[in-house]
C-alpha cells in the first residue's frame, strides 16, 4: 500500500444523481460468483453511460464515513472490450476485473465501470494502436502515432458517480498514481492507493513494463528479462 494522500483543492464539478438500481447477480469464467448493486446516473459530466456496483457491505463502508471508520475500497476500471469480455492477454484488463470484484466484495466498495476503451480513444482507435504496437511501437508511442493523447481519460465522472452515493472519501484499488491525483482534483479524498496484483503473461510482459517505466505504475515486474 502507498502513503496516504491528502486531498488538494477541487474543481467545481457538477453533481450528478442516482438514476437507477438494481441488483445483477455475477459470475466469472473460473465460478466465482458475486451480488451486485448496479447503479446509473443522470447529469454525469461527458455524457456516457457508466455504471457503478455496489459489492459486499459497501453501505456499512458508507454509514461510517462519517464517524471516520475504514473507507470504501473503489477501483475505477476502464472498459475494455478485448480484455475483459474477450480474454485478450494483450493487457491485464480481465484479470483486473476479476480480482477487483472480489477484493472490493470481501472489503466493501465500488467498482466504477467506465466507458473509456482504449485509455479512451475507442474500441477502432485501440486496434489501430495494437498494430503500430505490432510494428514496434511501445502503447504510448503508438496512441501518438494515432494523433491522441497517450492516455485520454478523465475521471471528473467517476468522482460525480462516487459524490452521487455519498463515498467522499475513499481507498483506492489501483497501481495508476493518475488516478488518484484526477479523483483528488475534483473532490474525492483519496485515502490510500491499494495495489492490484500483478497479472503477467507473455503477450503482455512489455505492456506493464511501459505503464511501470513511463507512467509509474506501482508493478513489481521483477526481472524481465529472466
Amino acid at each position: 500500500m502507498t502513503a496516504c494522500l491528502t486531498r488538494v483543492p477541487s474543481t467545481r464539478t457538477p453533481a450528478a444523481e442516482v438514476r437507477t438500481q438494481v441488483v445483477v447477480p455475477l459470475r466469472f469464467p473460473d465460478g466465482y460468483a458475486a451480488t451486485a448493486d448496479v447503479v446509473t446516473f443522470s447529469g454525469l459530466a461527458d455524457g456516457k453511460e457508466h455504471l457503478l456496483l455496489g459489492l459486499g457491505d459497501w453501505r456499512g463502508r458508507l454509514a461510517g464515513l462519517a464517524e471516520g471508520g475504514e473507507a470504501p475500497l473503489v477501483r475505477p476500471h476502464s472498459e475494455c472490450l478485448t480484455g475483459d469480455v474477450f480474454g485478450s492477454e494483450r493487457c491485464d484488463c480481465g484479470p483486473q476485473l476479476r480480482e477487483a470484484v472480489e477484493r472490493i466484495a470481501e472489503a466493501g466498495g465500488f467498482l466504477l465501470y467506465l466507458r473509456q476503451e482504449g485509455r479512451g480513444i475507442g474500441l477502432y482507435a485501440k486496434l489501430d494502436a495494437y498494430a503500430l504496437q505490432d510494428a514496434g511501437l511501445d502503447t504510448y508511442e503508438a496512441n501518438r502515432a494515432l494523433g491522441r493523447g497517450e492516455d485520454e481519460r478523465d475521471y471528473r465522472a467517476a468522482a460525480q458517480m462516487l459524490l452521487a452515493v455519498g463515498a467522499d472519501r475513499i481507498r483506492l484499488l489501483s497501481n495508476n498514481p493518475d488516478k488518484a491525483a484526477q479523483l483528488a482534483a475534483h473532490g474525492i479524498g483519496v485515502d490510500e492507493r491499494v495495489p492490484t496484483g500483478v497479472h503477467l503473461s507473455a503477450a503482455n510482459r512489455r505492456y506493464l513494463a511501459v505503464k511501470r517505466d513511463h507512467t509509474a505504475h506501482t508493478l513489481d515486474l521483477g526481472d524481465l528479462s529472466a
